[in-house]
């Protein structure tokens, strides 16, 4: 989640832990199910503000 908020594509995401992009497009997708959301944006926005996630 941390990544999606800094702006990092799944690409760049997976660089950066080491993993393959697919993988991190499964977890993206399991963020948005769980939050309720289908864009990163409503993601960042969700945990941010309803569910006090994140801190940038």
């Amino acid at each position: 989640m941390f990544w999606i908020a800094q702006g990092k594509n799944n690409t760049e995401t997976a660089q950066l832990l080491s993993i393959g992009s697919k993988t991190v497009k499964k977890y993206v997708e399991n963020i948005y199910q769980k939050l309720g959301v289908q864009t990163r944006a409503s993601a960042v926005v969700r945990a941010l503000e309803r569910l006090g996630l994140l801190y940038l």
